[in-house]
């Protein structure tokens, strides 16, 4: 018998299209193996409800696996080391791996290669993306940093290649090494439980997420209005899969494109997924580091003030006396994701409204959404921020109470705030302002003129 081919899965949990499985698969008999890594990531660790995800996620890659005659191994530690020891036991000639481009996994790669030594060969493939990052270069050789012409650049490449089918079987080991048991991880919350809701919305898996994208093909014509109607139910809600891996944006991209040119909306935020990591190819430190210097010097306010504390905690829990604000943050808590106009609000607010870091926002996202990629939730708080290579001007401050009304957004207010379930358009977006502020729903918590003068006099500071 051949050589054992270990598959090093992280956030890539499919077989469909998936070249690190095809290429194992072709050499020799598969050993498919997930490593829960805290120690790689360090503060980047991740946060519970990605766990959470997590978990439903081994399970499903580990019954399809089975279906095919093979097991998924589960360790935990330190990647590097586990793999190398495992590729050590198991007489493995080669691992294969889908690229990643955090830089704690771009570091990782390299250790591994090093610490493999003669023992076996690394192969890393592309497939996590439209192209792979860093590849779409302008004129003069350099990367991009704006996203309007690395969208126009990378369109050239499009469409992808057809995404390639799960494999019919897979060849076993002779022996298979010692696993854990997934339930031994404590991913999911017990008491108290508060991922219910996160169960009543997902399905997390390859099976889960053809549903999902079936669901999306019939709107995605619809999918320019709807992305900012969080009212009406016409965005994808596919990016947790998409982060976790259990589609490839191949597959997404030939789906929708067939849906008529009114998708080419919906292909710029799959390819914004791309530009993202094109920024952290470039910017390592995204997460944590302003781009534009100047707002090294910002006048935030004091984190560690209890006002501020105080307010950032009115923030997370969705008592700021902003329903929109409020809707969405509540929606998070429950679901482990918000949609995507009402994101651009939620983080707006706390940033410019509440004149609280940016990098607050991003850890809390961080920690309560199922979607939360290093590189998109950066660039999305940076681009809000006004601090990113491309961004959003910090002048450019959203009033939240219009944009409720604008779009449409009563019908999701009373879903997720429920103290409001009975007032109408247009009392429900400012009951305050209207007179009709229920006992139990709470006043603003800061007025907006008031507040947009305070960030515009914050900004003068280091114009």
């Amino acid at each position: 018998m051949a050589a054992p081919q270990i598959v090093w899965f992280r956030r890539d949990l499919r077989l469909g299209d998936q070249a690190a499985v095809m290429l194992a698969a072709s050499s020799g008999p598969v050993l498919p193996v997930y490593v829960l890594d805290d120690d790689t990531p360090k503060h980047r660790r991740m946060g519970g409800a990605s766990r959470w995800w997590l978990y439903h996620s081994l399970k499903s890659l580990a019954n399809r696996l089975d279906a095919l005659g093979s097991r998924l191994i589960l360790r935990r530690g330190a990647a590097v080391d586990i793999i190398a020891e495992i590729a050590r036991e198991s007489g493995a000639s080669a691992i294969h791996c889908l690229r990643h481009y955090e830089p704690w996994w771009r570091n990782a790669e390299k250790d591994l290669q090093k610490a493999l030594g003669d023992i076996a060969e690394l192969h890393r493939h592309d497939g996590n993306y439209l192209v792979p990052p860093g590849s779409v270069r302008s004129g003069n050789g350099a990367p991009y940093k704006i996203y309007t012409p690395f969208w126009k650049a990378l369109r050239e490449y499009m469409p992808p290649p057809q995404a390639a089918p799960a494999p019919q079987r897979l060849v076993a080991p002779a022996e298979w090494p010692e696993s854990d048991d997934l339930n031994d991880w404590s991913l999911l919350p017990i008491s108290p439980n508060w991922a219910i809701g996160m169960e009543e919305e997902w399905t997390p898996g390859e099976t889960g997420v053809r549903r999902r994208i079936d669901d999306f093909v019939r709107v995605a014509a619809r999918y320019h209005e709807g992305r900012n109607l969080p009212s009406q139910d016409l965005v994808s809600r596919l990016s947790p899969h998409l982060h976790f891996g259990e589609i490839s944006p191949a597959r997404i991209w030939h789906g929708v494109a067939g849906q008529g040119s009114d998708v080419t909306t919906y292909l710029k935020e799959l390819v914004w997924r791309d530009y993202a990591q094109n920024v952290i190819l470039q910017f390592p430190d995204y997460g944590s580091r302003n781009a534009r210097s100047q707002f090294d010097k910002f006048p935030w306010r004091d984190f560690d003030d209890p006002d501020v504390q105080s307010d950032f905690k009115r923030w997370t829990s969705g008592q700021t006396g902003y329903p929109i604000v409020d809707a969405g943050m509540r929606e998070l808590w429950a679901t482990g994701w918000m949609h995507n106009r009402v994101r651009m609000i939620a983080a707006s607010f706390l940033i410019k409204h509440l004149l609280i870091d940016w990098r607050q926002g991003e850890q809390w996202f961080w920690d309560t959404l199922c979607d939360a990629d290093y590189a998109s939730n950066a660039v999305n708080w940076q681009w809000v921020a006004g601090t990113g290579v491309d961004s959003n001007m910090f002048v450019r401050i959203m009033a939240p109470l219009s944009q409720s009304e604008k779009f449409d957004a009563g019908g999701y207010i009373r879903k997720w705030v429920p103290e409001l379930a009975d007032l109408d358009d247009p009392y429900i977006h400012d009951p305050e302002e209207y007179g009709c502020l229920p006992a139990d729903y709470p006043a603003k918590i800061i007025g907006h003129r008031e507040a947009r003068q305070r960030a515009l006099d914050a900004y003068a500071q280091i114009k």
